[in-house]
């Protein structure tokens, strides 16, 4: 397996993470880079045909409710804490002059 990461990738993927390495930092870079891929190699060798695919990890259900108004219709008594009322609503100040 062996990948082995060229330093114009290392290069390449420090622009695009717009980091600044050293060069000890792009050898340990190429080094953790080549490990990963060997890694995925050795998972692409399992045999998955059995295997469902899923979207995710843990089941998922909907967890939405059912939209049910519960307070109402309660305008007078919340226009009871109104300073000012007009026409079933609040009276504001202005805020800017037309």
């Amino acid at each position: 397996m062996a990948n082995i990461i060229s330093d114009e990738t290392i290069e390449y993927v420090g622009i695009l993470a717009k980091l600044e390495l050293s060069d000890e930092e792009k050898e340990k870079a190429k080094a953790d880079m080549g490990k990963m891929l060997d890694y995925i190699d050795k998972l692409n060798e399992l045999d998955t045909s059995s295997v469902e695919p899923m979207s995710h990890v843990f089941p998922v259900s909907n967890v939405f409710r059912e939209d049910v108004v519960t307070n109402g219709d309660d305008r007078d008594n919340i226009l009871k804490n109104a300073p000012e009322e007009r026409d079933g609503a609040f009276v504001v100040p202005k805020t800017f002059e037309e």
